[in-house]
């Protein structure tokens, strides 16, 4: 995430998603604490994948919502960024909320060497954790 991204003071809530094709992490968190929690992994694809975020969107009430862009090491985007930034427009079409993009180099890979049994929502909390400390 870019580092000068206004985010407004009244945006306190969040919901972060670590978007793969066929598992989609999920992470609640907010600003005062600047922490995350892990949410049940969203298991399905295409429209089913929306049923289950728009029944997380109405249970949690997020002002906003933060997406893991992953991008090569050298920062050169391949298949799967492009597909991250259409989740994310998607999600903004659909639910009308703002969405940050955050890169999410590694967070797998962090997720994976922590020993988190949920790799996924382990690393959506590592994208929402970044996006909070970078929060003035």
């Amino acid at each position: 995430m870019p580092e000068n991204v206004d985010v407004p003071a009244h945006f306190q809530s969040f919901l972060a998603f670590d978007f793969g094709l066929k598992r989609t992490g999920v992470a609640s968190g907010n600003r005062l604490l600047r922490s995350a929690t892990p949410q049940a992994t969203i298991k399905a694809e295409g429209d089913a994948r929306f049923a289950q975020i728009q029944a997380r969107i109405r249970e949690w009430q997020p002002d906003a919502l933060v997406v893991g862009v992953p991008y090569h090491p050298d920062g050169a985007a391949h298949d799967n960024t492009r597909a991250a930034q259409r989740f994310a427009r998607q999600l903004h079409g659909r639910f009308g909320l703002t969405v940050y993009q955050v890169d999410e180099r590694y967070s797998t890979t962090e997720a994976i060497s922590s020993g988190a049994r949920d790799a996924d929502a382990a690393s959506a909390c590592i994208i929402l954790e970044q996006f909070l400390r970078n929060l003035p």
